[in-house]
């Protein structure tokens, strides 16, 4: 057909160095609905994906386990690729970013990059774990922040009072790695010159590739300026070594979105196709990626200027969702919300997950909810007491009547509501407006079961000569789900295929709304069974067990974060509540009876409390008295058995002689607040 479509579609790469949790998977079953609706409209798209395989942190997860990278990465691979399977994401290929198609193109771009005047070098100074021999990246590097003062804070920015800085910046930095202090040491770094793009990136950010939103927060980042990127690591790290620069390595952020290119060439080579059918600039094939929020500075600004300067084509557009939620909540490994992809299989048909996140998901950006009660009754509501319904109450007495559907619709005007839904069910897929084609499709089934229950052929069947009438009504009732099983197909393909079988008749998204008549069906077999609580209690429970067993595991790592991992996140609201202030220990002393308290009293400039703190071990009273530190002041008073105690004084360590109370910077006063 010479309005066929050609189209490409990728999601973006999972990191070989986890388990996909069903936030991937959210991202995952979107992409999947889209590509199953073009090629269901007859379009020729191609669904590629692959694992996101090189870094520091997949070299540093494979040491700990006792493997190479490699020995690692397809480990990962092999249970990305079930899950994938077992979801029904229908991948055309699944590849690596660890591959030779990667490493040639990752070259090829570079070259075209440098050869346009676009890599710039210099020296830098970064932080240097002097025990494991290795640069640190800013995410292993914690610290207290050099603007506000506050503690544990990463490497590049400070998530309580939003600064961003060096790492070398940092306060009493500490690699998260080994918990050594990191020392400076200067390197050699390759840069991509990404503000030469700014003016091309602001007209390409605007032409409709992007969601409003999305555009609109570009165009911030863009008129706060650019800074280059730089797009090289040193040895040790696990990744492809830049040419013509032994011992530098790409960032994995470069060579990860050509790992699209990569999975398009392996495809593409296997089936005597041109992988530039789809990348050179003269193209007219389409390219889309489906992305979440947190990676839009790579996909929308990096990327389309690097591939602007090596002379490929721009994406289509960049699709681009929001975080998944359960229960209202950000998913939490600590609340036991933290739900891996196979702690969901194991348990519930993945089909139920596809039509809830389809039911929900459109075009924007905002988060998506996976309210456990709702999943429960949407899924018993509309597929099992909805859709599927209309073909179990009506298929019996088909198969009375010879399994022969009549030569005639009952309803022609009722019919003529599908067929004017048809286009608009189809848009909304197109649009990715899936939460919109669902509400259509259920409003039909809605239709269709009110007219059945109208016209109760259960009722009439009773009646003498009743039969062609009875048969009439629920030969319409077979045709009215096989159009919306056909429009859900995409979202339900297993179950689609089962209603395809006993309709004796393969789905045609095209012809869904061309009634069969005078047409053998097969005798009908359950189609879905309801959820039942338990078993959304069986995945919780599961993913529970699976949190367990990783913190067992990380017990075997070392590092003062392996030890220790950070707390969920808080929202920024919460964290002000907090009010810290500088004090003054004007006195300590012993407490009787305390195997572990000292009792201090803290001048706050003009008040004073009585703390009661667990630091016996580490300090002497002596050894206290005149310091200044840090307490929470509005900690609700506390009554222990030695008296009130008025607050908290802050200290770190693992305990017993191991701990250090929180001293501020000479200048600070008391009363004066930690801001």
């Amino acid at each position: 057909m010479s309005d066929t479509r050609k189209i490409l579609v990728t999601s973006a790469l999972p990191y070989a160095n986890g388990s996909l949790h069903l936030g991937h998977v959210l991202e995952y079953i979107q992409t999947d609905i889209w590509a199953r609706f073009q090629r269901a409209r007859g379009n020729d798209c191609l669904y590629l994906c692959a694992d996101d395989a090189h870094g520091t942190a997949i070299m540093l997860k494979a040491e700990q386990l006792g493997l190479t990278p490699e020995q690692h990465i397809a480990h990962m691979q092999a249970e990305h690729e079930r899950d994938f399977a077992d979801f029904l994401i229908a991948v055309d290929n699944y590849h690596s970013t660890h591959s030779e198609e990667n490493r040639a193109l990752s070259s090829m771009i570079y070259r075209r990059l440098s050869d346009n005047g676009h890599i710039a070098s210099r020296t830098i100074t970064q932080a240097f774990d002097p025990e494991k021999q290795l640069f640190l990246a800013d995410r292993y590097i914690k610290g207290t922040c050099p603007h506000c003062g506050t503690p544990d804070q990463y490497g590049d920015n400070c998530e309580v009072c939003g600064a961003t800085y060096s790492p070398t910046e940092l306060i009493d930095p500490v690699s998260a790695i080994s918990g050594s202090t990191p020392v400076e040491k200067e390197s050699e770094h390759f840069f991509f010159t990404l503000p030469v793009f700014t003016e091309f990136l602001r007209n390409w950010t605007r032409c409709d590739t992007l969601q409003e939103e999305v555009a609109n927060k570009l165009a911030e980042w863009l008129e706060e300026g650019l800074q280059e990127w730089d797009i090289s690591r040193d040895a040790p790290y696990f990744g492809f070594e830049i040419p013509d620069a032994p011992g530098k390595y790409f960032y994995v952020w470069l060579d990860a979105p050509i790992g699209y290119l990569a999975s398009l060439k392996n495809y593409c080579d296997r089936n005597g196709r041109d992988w530039l059918e789809y990348w050179r600039r003269d193209s007219t094939a389409e390219v889309y990626h489906f992305i979440g929020k947190d990676i839009v500075n790579f996909h929308a600004l990096f990327w389309p200027a690097m591939l602007n300067s090596a002379e490929l084509r721009t994406p289509s557009k960049v699709c681009v969702h929001g975080f998944l939620t359960v229960n209202g909540k950000k998913m939490s490994k600590s609340r036991g919300t933290f739900i891996n992809a196979r702690n969901y299989l194991d348990h519930l048909n993945p089909e139920y997950l596809r039509y809830y996140f389809a039911a929900k998901l459109t075009a924007g950006v905002d988060d998506l909810d996976l309210n456990l009660d709702d999943f429960i009754a949407k899924v018993n509501s509309d597929l099992v007491g909805k859709v599927v319904n209309i073909a179990s109450r009506t298929a019996k007495f088909v198969s009375k009547s010879g399994g022969k559907l009549a030569d005639a619709l009952a309803d022609a005007q009722l019919w003529n509501q599908f067929v004017e839904a048809a286009p608009h069910i189809a848009d909304a897929y197109e649009q990715r407006e899936y939460a919109r084609a669902m509400r259509n499709i259920m409003a039909l089934a809605d239709t269709a079961n009110a007219w059945l229950a109208d016209k109760a052929p259960w009722s009439l069947a009773k009646a003498d000569n009743s039969q062609a009438q009875v048969l009439a009504i629920c030969s319409q009732g077979m045709n009215m789900f096989r159009a919306l099983i056909t429009w859900l197909a995409p979202v339900l393909p297993v179950t689609a295929q089962k209603a395809a079988e006993f309709l004796n008749n393969e789905l045609d998204w095209n012809g869904a709304t061309t009634p069969l008549t005078g047409h053998q069906i097969k005798p009908f077999k359950p189609l879905l069974q309801r959820v039942d609580k338990t078993q959304v209690d069986a995945v919780m429970d599961a993913a529970k067990e699976s949190l367990a067993q990783l913190q067992a595991e990380a017990k075997t790592a070392t590092g003062p974060l392996a030890e220790n991992p950070i707390a969920e996140q808080i929202p920024f609201d919460d964290f002000a509540k907090v009010d810290l202030r500088i004090a003054l220990i004007t006195k300590a002393e012993y407490v009787e009876g305390a195997g572990k308290l000292l009792r201090l009293t803290l001048d706050l400039g003009g008040e004073t409390r009585q703390v009661f703190a667990g630091i016996k071990s580490a300090y002497t009273p002596e050894q206290l008295e005149g310091k200044h530190t840090v307490m929470v002041a509005n900690l609700a008073p506390r009554k222990m058995r030695f008296g009130i105690s008025e607050g908290m004084v802050l200290a770190a360590g693992p305990g017993g002689k191991d701990l250090w109370i929180l001293e501020p910077h000479a200048g600070a006063k008391p009363g004066m607040r930690v801001m």
